[in-house]
C-alpha cells in the first residue's frame, strides 16, 4: 500500500487515501480470509477492511453457544488448509473459531479492524473502486465483496411487539437457554436456529412455542450413519436432482416420520432443488423434532398481534409468554454501501445466479452468496484469485516494460 498524498494534485484524490496495491476485501469473515489466503498463494497482496474488532466477528459474537457446524468438516473447509486431524466430524463453534483464527495467522492475513465501509462505488474518471471508511479512503483496480448472505439479523415487523413486557431478543445476541429458565418463551421462526434454540431451551426447564410460519423441510443430520448432505452430493453425481430429493425424503419420511401430522408441513419442491432456487435451507434434525412430539416444544401457527403479556395466534389461540426470540435469520447488507452497482439486487445478491455469480464487471468480485455455504465460499474464492493474478501478472510485465497506462500506479513508492 501506499499515500495518495504524493498524487494528488494530478489525480485529486484526497488527502487521507490510501492506495492498495492489489485488491480490497470488504469483511473479515470466512469468505474474505478464504479469498485472502488464495490470492497470497498466488502471489497478488491484498487488504481486508472490517468493521468489528475481530476475524468472523458473526461466529465470535453473534452466535449461541451450542452451535456446531450443521454439516460434516469435510464440507466447511477453506481453501489450502482442512481443519485439524483431531477435530470432530461436526466441530463446535469454539473450534471452527480456532480453525479460522490459525487460518489467518497461517497466511499472515492481517485486517485492518474497524473500519466500517461507509461507501464504495467505481470512479469512471480514474477506473478504480473508492472505498470510503469512518477515517479513510482506499483506492484500488479490484473490490471484492465478502460480506456475506449473512450479515445483519432479519427483524421482522410483528403487530404489537413493542408493547410486550418482556424481553425480545433476536438469536444473533441469545447464547444459552440459562438465561430463559423455567420461562415460557416464544420463538419466531422453525429455521436450524429456531430449532436449535428450541431445544437448547428445553434443557432448562423452559417451555419454548416455536412459531411456523411456513412449510419446511426437516431432514435427519444422517442417514445410514453417514451424513445426509454428503449422501446427496454423492448421488447428485450420478443421478438427476429431482430423484435424489425423492430419495431424501423417503428416507426421512421412513426414519422422521410425517412431520405434518406435528404441524411441520413440507414444501411441495424438494429440498435440495428449494434450496437452489430460493436459499432456504432444509432443517437438519439434532434432537428437537424428538421433542416436538413429546410436547416439550409447542408448535404454534402464526401470529397475529404481540400483547403485553403474550400472544394472539392466526387459529385464534392465546398464550401468555414471558419472553421472545426472533430466530428470523439474516441478510445481505450491500445495498446499504456498494453505490451506482446494478449488480446486486434489492436484497443484495448477486443477480447472476451460481455458480456465476462470483464475477461482476470494472474489477468487481463477491464471494459467500452462492447460497451453498462454505463450499461455495470456497469455490468461488479459488475462482476469484485465479481471476485477479491474471490480471495482476499481466499488469507487472507492461509495467517492467514501461507501458504508459494507469496501471504504472501499481508500483512502489
Amino acid at each position: 500500500m501506499g499515500s495518495c498524498k504524493d498524487q494528488e494534485d494530478h489525480h485529486q484524490f484526497q488527502a487521507n487515501c490510501v492506495w492498495v496495491h492489489g485488491p480490497i476485501i470488504v469483511g473479515a469473515g470466512p469468505s474474505g480470509l478464504a479469498t485472502s489466503a488464495c490470492l497470497t498463494q498466488q502471489g497478488v497482496p491484498s487488504l481486508i477492511l472490517e468493521k468489528s474488532d475481530c476475524i468472523a466477528s458473526l461466529w465470535q459474537h453473534r452466535t449461541y453457544d451450542r452451535l456446531k457446524l450443521h454439516l460434516p468438516k469435510q464440507f466447511c473447509e477453506l481453501p489450502l488448509l482442512g481443519f485439524p486431524k483431531n477435530f470432530p466430524k461436526y466441530p463446535t463453534k469454539h473450534q471452527f473459531i480456532s480453525y479460522m483464527e490459525s487460518y489467518a495467522s497461517h497466511f499472515s492475513i492481517q485486517p485492518r479492524f474497524r473500519q466500517a465501509v461507509q461507501s464504495a462505488d467505481f470512479d469512471h474518471v480514474l477506473g478504480f473502486w473508492r472505498v470510503k471508511t469512518q477515517d479513510c479512503e482506499y483506492i484500488s483496480r479490484w473490490l471484492i465483496v465478502a460480506t456475506g448472505e449473512n450479515a445483519e439479523p432479519v427483524i421482522p415487523d410483528i403487530s404489537g411487539i413493542d408493547k410486550f413486557n418482556g424481553p425480545v431478543v433476536h438469536t444473533s445476541l441469545y447464547k444459552s437457554g440459562s438465561e430463559f429458565r423455567n420461562q415460557r418463551v416464544l420463538v419466531i421462526g422453525c429455521g436450524n436456529s429456531g430449532m436449535e434454540v428450541s431445544l437448547d431451551l428445553c434443557r432448562y426447564n423452559a417451555i419454548p412455542h416455536m412459531v411456523v410460519r411456513n412449510t419446511v423441510h426437516v431432514l435427519p443430520r444422517e442417514m445410514f450413519g453417514f451424513s445426509t448432505f454428503g449422501i446427496a452430493m454423492a448421488l447428485l453425481r450420478w443421478f438427476p436432482l429431482r430423484l435424489v430429493d425423492k430419495f431424501l425424503l423417503l428416507v426421512a419420511n421412513f426414519t422422521l416420520g410425517n412431520t405434518d401430522q406435528i404441524g411441520l408441513r413440507r414444501p411441495k419442491t424438494g429440498p435440495i432443488e428449494l434450496k437452489n432456487v430460493t436459499g432456504k435451507t432444509p432443517v437438519l434434525d439434532v434432537g428437537a423434532l424428538s421433542q416436538i412430539k413429546s410436547g416439550k416444544i409447542k408448535v404454534v401457527e402464526g401470529v397475529k398481534e404481540i400483547t403485553r403479556n403474550g400472544a394472539k395466534f392466526m387459529d385464534g389461540q392465546e398464550k401468555e409468554i414471558d419472553s421472545i426470540i426472533l430466530a428470523t435469520g439474516y441478510k445481505s447488507n450491500v445495498p446499504t454501501w456498494l453505490k451506482g452497482c446494478d449488480f446486486f439486487t434489492k436484497d443484495g445478491m448477486p443477480k447472476t445466479p451460481f455458480p456465476n455469480g462470483w464475477k461482476g464487471e470494472k474489477g468487481l468480485y463477491t464471494v459467500g452468496f452462492t447460497r451453498r455455504g462454505l463450499l461455495g465460499t470456497a469455490s468461488d474464492a479459488v475462482k476469484i484469485a485465479g481471476d485477479i493474478a491474471e490480471q495482476w501478472r499481466t499488469i507487472k510485465d507492461c509495467n517492467n516494460n514501461g507501458c504508459n497506462s494507469h496501471v504504472i500506479l501499481l508500483k512502489e513508492t
